[in-house]
């Protein structure tokens, strides 16, 4: 993990809002209209937060046709468990630098 995909992770997790989208999403995965209904909140704004959650790689989503032809986006939870800690941190930056230094961006002196 680099430092943008640590800071994207800790990003979408902190939210109030993509807590309770996780939380609702552990019993199942759920179209996206349930879930709105569920969380009392409009479809535009819960794309918002689900699009912070895909980038973080903490929830996937899925276009899927009912048996009567409509298209249903569902989202699931993707398997995660992270630990936070000095050396997680100094290992994203090792590797944030590192990708740096082999792409020739990295101008340290």
């Amino acid at each position: 993990m680099n430092s943008e995909q640590l800071l994207a992770l800790l990003s979408a997790v902190g939210h109030a809002q993509r807590l309770r989208i996780i939380a609702e999403l552990a019993d199942g995965r759920l179209y996206v209209s349930e879930l709105a209904r569920r969380l009392g909140m409009s479809r535009p704004l819960l794309y918002m937060h689900l699009e912070r959650l895909e980038k973080a790689e903490l929830v996937a989503g899925n276009l899927e046709l009912s048996a009567d032809g409509k298209a249903l986006k569902y989202f699931e939870l993707r398997p995660f468990e992270f630990t936070l800690d000095v050396d997680v941190i100094r290992a994203a930056l090792q590797e944030s630098d590192s990708s740096e230094r082999s792409d020739g961006k990295g101008t340290r002196t």
